[in-house]
């Protein structure tokens, strides 16, 4: 027995917008510019595509493996739900800093003011 999804087909998150090659994460951490806030540091690069695509690296600073893959999925639904409001065609690396709590909520707010400013930097306006 599986549950299934509530929400629309729409709202999940794709494996097609998922960074999950080694060479991309790298390439991110080595050459994309970053911006962060109190919570999350972002790293971002165009990536010629017509969608974002979204990583979260968390190290083991944050503790357990309970908590890092707790703030993983919290990071995750933060960016399925900004993800409509993005502009298209980045790749998306977001980082948590260790010392930093924080809900959805915040999550959203973070990430969605942390995009803007990455957007005007990586695409020069």
């Amino acid at each position: 027995m599986h549950s299934q999804p509530t929400g629309p087909r729409g709202s999940r998150f794709p494996r097609s917008l998922r960074l999950r090659r080694r060479a991309d994460l790298v390439r991110l951490l080595r050459l994309a510019p970053r911006v962060g806030d109190g919570r999350l540091l972002l790293r971002a690069m165009l990536n010629g595509l017509p969608y974002s695509r979204f990583a979260v690296l968390v190290s083991r600073k944050h503790g357990p493996a309970v908590r890092r893959n707790r703030l993983k999925r919290l990071l995750r639904e933060a960016f399925r739900l900004t993800r409509p409001r993005l502009a298209a065609g980045l790749d998306l690396l977001v980082m948590p800093r260790p010392e930093a709590e924080f809900t959805l909520r915040e999550a959203v707010e973070s990430l969605q003011a942390l995009c803007a400013r990455i957007e005007r930097r990586t695409r020069g306006t």
